[in-house]
């Protein structure tokens, strides 16, 4: 497997994303990798390869700024970092385009066939991308959070995946059941899958702090991972 760190911009800001793909790669649909709120760091970029292990182009994207991460535990610096794109979506959408760009310029890469999975915070960004009209087959969204913006919505034209906890205290019932009524109402081709006795982050084997509502949970993960893996292929097969 290749792995390579590549420089991109958004406006003034330099951002550095993490690309894996196969070494025979060639003409490879693509797939943005968001990160959680803690920044592009270990998680996303082997998230990022196990995607290039289906035989797609992984790119986990920089939403921070090149160099800039939070820290494990770190509520407030993550939640410093996070705040500005969750309360101004017109910035994260145009920062997470920016890597939609990046990403269709890997060589490897097969321009007209590009997708988006996130966790957590990454999850709010690829519905956002969704939101915003963007021209990808799918977003993925992994314990992540539903709440709309202050941006209207374009029309969504990505198929749209939520693998989600039933007891994430950060996405409560009701936002599930206020973003499913969202979805259709725009229209969209949308699936939310609900583990039961999940909470959030469970994908991640590093959650645990059922207090703070983050626990890992090994069947979820498992489940999450090959509805994640049906659903690429499902996209990319049109």
């Amino acid at each position: 497997m290749i792995t390579d760190l590549i420089e991109y911009h958004d406006g003034d800001t330099v951002l550095e994303g993490y690309a894996a793909y196969e070494e025979s790669a060639t003409q490879k649909p693509l797939v943005l990798v968001g990160h959680d709120w803690a920044g592009r760091r270990e998680f996303a970029c082997k998230a990022a390869e196990r995607v290039a292990g289906l035989g797609y182009v992984g790119f986990a994207i920089d939403m921070y700024g090149k160099g800039v991460f939070g820290g494990d535990g770190d509520v407030e610096r993550n939640t410093a970092l996070m705040g500005p794109f969750a309360t101004d979506r017109a910035l994260l959408r145009r920062r997470i385009r920016a890597a939609l760009v990046a990403g269709r310029n890997i060589p490897q890469v097969k321009a007209t066939h590009a997708a988006a999975m996130g966790y957590c915070f990454g999850g709010m960004c690829v519905l956002e991308l969704a939101r915003s009209g963007a021209d990808v087959r799918g977003v993925v969204s992994i314990h992540g959070i539903f709440s709309p913006g202050d941006v209207p919505n374009e029309k969504i034209r990505a198929k749209v995946l939520c693998l989600h906890g039933h007891d994430d205290p950060m996405v409560p019932p009701e936002q599930v059941l206020a973003f499913q009524q969202e979805m259709t109402e725009a229209g969209a081709d949308w699936q939310v899958h609900s583990y039961g006795g999940t909470m959030h982050a469970f994908t991640n084997p590093a959650a645990n702090n059922p207090g703070f509502g983050t626990v890992h949970n090994p069947t979820a993960e498992s489940r999450a991972y090959q509805s994640l893996e049906n659903f690429l292929a499902e996209i990319f097969a049109e």
